[in-house]
């Protein structure tokens, strides 16, 4: 998806938003969707908290059936509260997070290992009723190369590492567009 700077900003700002009003039990008012028609579209999302660099919350949807802008919303505050890894994001804490939002393609089906492009696909794993999902950062951020990413998508959906050896496993992949509240304000200091 093709998003402008401005509806980047709009994205990222609710997001930051939907954290703080929770607080306050209020709701983020929705944009001028006629300024913004992309903002409505239907895309998967996730929001990815980090803190001091360190990831505080990851939280998303790989479709959704409500518009962007209120997935975006609702991942974040999902990300801040119920990310099972880490403990729910207090409002002290706000002032420190660093959002990163992605926004995914449809998935497609993988016919082998072969097509996975580290640093473009983010891969599913749908297997053995288990799911689990990598976006195409984690590989970069990682440095992973591509059978460490099979590892890494086989740990999280709970099998062992080499899993993907024994038999070609039920994945999908999709891109992703990204972009982080530092690389925004970078771009328009830049542009300004």
């Amino acid at each position: 998806m093709e998003l402008s700077l401005e509806e980047k900003k709009i994205l990222l700002e609710a997001a930051r938003n939907s954290i703080e009003l929770l607080f306050k039990g209020e709701k983020v008012e929705e944009p001028d969707y006629t300024m913004h028609p992309l903002l409505k579209s239907y895309a998967g999302a996730f929001v990815t908290l980090t803190e001091y660099g360190s990831l505080r919350g990851c939280i998303g949807y790989i479709i959704s059936d409500q518009p962007l802008w209120q997935t975006v919303c609702e991942a974040a505050v999902q990300a801040s509260q119920n990310d099972p890894r880490f403990p729910s994001v207090r409002r002290s804490e706000i002032k420190n997070l660093e959002i990163e939002i992605s926004i995914l393609s449809e998935p497609f089906p993988l016919n082998n290992y072969d097509e996975i492009e580290i640093g473009k696909h983010g891969l599913i794993l749908n297997e053995k009723g288990r799911r689990g999902l990598l976006l195409p950062q984690v590989p970069i951020e990682h440095h992973l190369n591509r059978e460490q990413f099979l590892d890494a998508i086989c740990h999280k959906t709970g099998f062992p590492a080499g899993y993907w050896r024994k038999q070609f496993l039920n994945l999908s992949a999709f891109t992703a567009t990204v972009f982080s509240e530092s690389e925004i304000n970078s771009e328009t200091i830049n542009r300004g």
